[in-house]
């Protein structure tokens, strides 16, 4: 498998692994909030272990951010500050993407309309283009992207105004909201809400979960045989579907277990692991026990009456040496059985004693 874009594919249960994952794939594409740390910026517990286990048995990582409004610079400053050593070439944001986007579609140092933060202005720059500030400043297209809690509302009327008149209008993503240290936040996609409410028109987007986002990525990493690793479905595992490559979803983030279980076809990763530790071991497999019933670890998952049931198998394969079997085991067994009896939608099977038995209740 090279880059991106080998081609969707539809998955019943989640995929297994001889190898750890950072020996199987050269690149790791991280996301970060909810992945590498949390919205106050500390790092998620084991995640700079890990990746710099990963880092020293060979694995690329590069940091993959639908967050438009730092620089690689200041990611990568603050990656470093957390014990990552990271250069700015090792951070790929929306706001390139969208650049890029903009740059291929108007005349070399054309005037944009910028609505949002230094990330943006920094990427616009880098493509040749000038940012400007106001609707009357004769630009040819306008760039939203995240400005932070601080943009004032006249910022939005300005590219309504724009965009009234009839320019082209890029959006560097669509996440309608956004972790932060105090809770959730609107994001990009509420802002662009106020656009397309005043003007009616629909902006062109750049970021994850859509191509353009995987096309920066592929031509910043080099990546042949990448990995992505994400907490979100909507955005990092639907991106991994949309460009054809695997995908690791950790629980550290805004992902819990039964919104896993009730994921749709390009929202189901082919990996689950508790956090980023999943990187260096093995992935174990599912197997199919017939008649409905999967096995992985010593747990056993079906259907029966509308419900999810999770049972552990005769043997006790995959206790631990304290007799201990692995809840993640049993999460990828009901995956399994959750979407199979699903197929192309989503479950709708009651998991409640499931999760239960797991202790995710």
């Amino acid at each position: 498998m090279t880059g991106f874009g080998q081609g969707r594919q539809s998955r019943n249960r989640p995929g297994g692994s001889a190898r750890a994952l950072s020996e199987a794939y050269d690149t790791a594409l991280l996301d970060l909030d909810g992945v590498v740390y949390y919205a106050g910026g500390n790092a998620i517990p084991y995640a700079v272990e890990a990746l710099e286990a990963a880092r020293g048995g060979g694995m690329h990582l590069a940091y993959v951010t639908n967050n438009a409004l730092r620089t690689p610079d200041t990611v990568a400053a603050h990656l470093t500050e957390l014990g990552l050593p990271t250069g700015p070439a090792d951070v790929i944001t929306s706001a390139q993407a969208v650049a890029r986007l903009v740059a291929d579609e108007v005349p070399p140092g054309s005037r944009i309309l910028l609505i949002g933060g230094e990330g943006l202005r920094v990427a616009l720059l880098e493509r040749g283009l000038v940012p400007v500030e106001s609707a009357d400043d004769d630009p040819v297209a306008v760039v939203q992207g995240y400005g932070g809690p601080e943009t004032p509302w006249s910022r939005f009327a300005e590219a309504s105004y724009a965009v009234g008149r009839g320019l082209p209008w890029y959006a560097s993503n669509t996440d309608l909201t956004v972790p932060t240290a105090r809770g959730i936040g609107p994001g990009t996609g509420a802002a662009i809400e106020v656009v397309r409410i005043a003007t009616g028109a629909e902006p062109k987007v750049a970021g994850k979960p859509l191509p353009p986002m995987h096309r920066e990525t592929v031509l910043r990493t080099g990546a042949e045989r990448p990995l992505v690793v994400g907490d979100r479905l909507d955005t990092d595992i639907e991106g991994a579907f949309n460009g054809g490559v695997d995908s690791l979803l950790v629980l550290t983030g805004v992902t819990d277990v039964a919104r896993l279980l009730a994921a749709v076809p390009e929202h189901r990763p082919t990996y689950v692991a508790a956090d980023l530790r999943g990187l260096l071991v093995p992935q174990p497999e599912v197997a199919d026990g017939g008649d409905g019933a999967f096995w992985c670890g010593g747990w056993t998952a079906s259907v029966s009456g509308g419900a999810l049931l999770l049972d552990t198998t005769a043997d006790g394969d995959g206790a631990d040496a304290a007799g201990a079997l692995d809840p993640l085991d049993g999460v990828r067994a009901l995956c399994a059985a959750a979407w199979t009896e699903a197929r192309a939608g989503a479950c709708g099977l009651d998991a409640t004693k499931a999760l239960e038995r797991l202790g995710l209740v």
